[in-house]
């Protein structure tokens, strides 16, 4: 393994893990901080016992979300001398403005963590209100930093020098707002989902049968209302792209050809020394018409691209229509939950639809890794977009491959230590809050 490949490995696979826990560390919060609004309202003690358990799983993942994020802020100065060097000074401030999100985040969890029967009811809710905040603040910050990337603003290149250097705009940058709402219902229905899956398998097991309906009752609601707006987010992401990296779009519908009414693709194998995609079922007028709003309206191909600035075709196409396919199938159920609500009460005590959660349980999440591969690898070969090349930015520190090799060690290792924790956690419910009397359904 060459170092280029290396360094991109080793932070595909930080931002890969990462994700994963800060997604759970931004939105859990606000399921706990339900489920305790709903014990001071009601007085059930489930919801107390509930919110106490579901803060425990905060603890853990803000624990982890802190290192595997101390780590990636090493490596961008450690694998990207040449990116940090020139860009550090322009998209700065979102950074900056993270870390003091993330401290009122630790203040305010340990605030909540050790204020029961030490603060008033409310302002105790109050605070874990705020963990919930300050972290969905982080998450929307960082994003802010990698929208940057791919719409750069707030200076200008003369000359190989960045003058005129304007932090605010490099933040609110023409990418922010769309990656940040699309990210934050991302990882609303990836959470949503992941939990209420483990609930829901809880439920089929007969364990804590209360405890865990509550449980599925609040994450299901926040999975189906997140999914069900995700499309509109997506189509608002897709219009933005296609208006600034048309590339990245060519790349992710496999649009090797410049062409008026072009045709969406679902599914199919890109061939890109031949410009085709192979058994893909094709909508004419469809791309125009999610791209630019028309079904006649031109749409860039990859023909129209300098060769030297093409992105890969396989991985981005592959992994936009996992993406997409799991949102749907994941819209689906939302929907199927909602009618339950609305009409079909008896579904909610069924079984099938229960299962179909706990199948769900992983999608949300491998729908995000998808959808963070097509935004990186479709921006490539850039890693400023039309700036500066992910080549030129690469340290030229020599054996990076066993970096790479250490690091997927450390990765693997604290997966397996969350997932102990969390299998541990679970495991311990019925001792820690359960009563005879709660073990009966609901």
């Amino acid at each position: 393994m060459d170092d280029f490949i290396a360094a991109r490995s080793q932070m595909a696979l930080s931002l890969g893990f990462h994700i994963i826990f800060s997604c759970i560390g931004m939105v859990m919060p606000f399921f706990m901080a339900v489920s305790h609004f709903q014990w001071l309202r009601t007085g059930d003690s489930n919801y107390k016992n509930l919110t106490k358990a579901w803060s425990k799983g905060v603890a853990i993942f803000f624990a982890t979300g802190a290192v595997s994020g101390t780590v990636l802020s090493f490596e961008l100065g450690l694998l990207w001398p040449k990116f940090m060097e020139h860009a550090g000074p322009i998209f700065g401030m979102p950074f900056s403005l993270e870390g003091t999100a993330f401290f009122i985040e630790a203040i305010a969890l340990g605030f909540f963590l050790y204020g029961w029967g030490r603060f008033h009811p409310w302002f105790h809710w109050f605070t874990g209100v705020v963990v919930g905040l300050s972290g969905l603040a982080s998450g929307i910050l960082v994003v802010a930093a990698n929208a940057w990337m791919n719409s750069p603003a707030g200076f200008d290149f003369v000359n190989g020098n960045y003058v005129n250097i304007d932090p605010m705009r490099a933040m609110f940058n023409d990418a922010w707002l769309s990656q940040a709402i699309h990210m934050s219902l991302a990882a609303f229905a990836a959470t949503g989902f992941a939990v209420a899956g483990v609930h829901a398998l809880m439920i089929l097991r007969r364990r804590n049968v209360q405890f865990h309906t509550r449980a599925f009752r609040i994450a299901a609601l926040f999975a189906a209302v997140a999914a069900v707006l995700q499309p509109l987010s997506g189509d608002f992401s897709a219009k933005d792209v296609a208006r600034r990296q048309p590339a990245k779009l060519a790349a992710m519908e496999a649009h090797f050809h410049t062409e008026k009414r072009a045709s969406l693709v679902l599914g199919g194998l890109p061939d890109e020394q031949g410009k085709k995609v192979d058994y893909a079922i094709k909508i004419p007028g469809m791309l125009s018409f999610l791209a630019h709003g028309n079904f006649e309206q031109e749409v860039t191909g990859l023909d129209r691209i300098p060769v030297a600035d093409q992105p890969p075709v396989l991985v981005p196409h592959l992994a936009f229509q996992l993406m997409v396919g799991l949102g749907m199938g994941m819209v689906a159920l939302s929907l199927l939950y909602f009618l339950a609500i609305w009409r079909q009460k008896q579904w909610l005590r069924s079984n099938w639809l229960l299962k179909l959660f706990v199948a769900a349980t992983p999608a949300g999440f491998i729908a995000v890794e998808a959808g963070w591969t097509v935004t990186e690898v479709g921006r490539q070969p850039w890693i400023i977009n039309g700036v500066m090349r992910t080549a030129d930015a690469v340290t030229p520190m020599p054996g990076i491959a066993y970096s790479f090799y250490l690091f997927s060690a450390v990765y693997v290792s604290l997966s397996l230590v969350v997932i102990f924790l969390l299998y541990r956690q679970i495991k311990m419910v019925p001792e820690l809050y359960d009563r005879p009397a709660q073990l009966v359904a609901a």
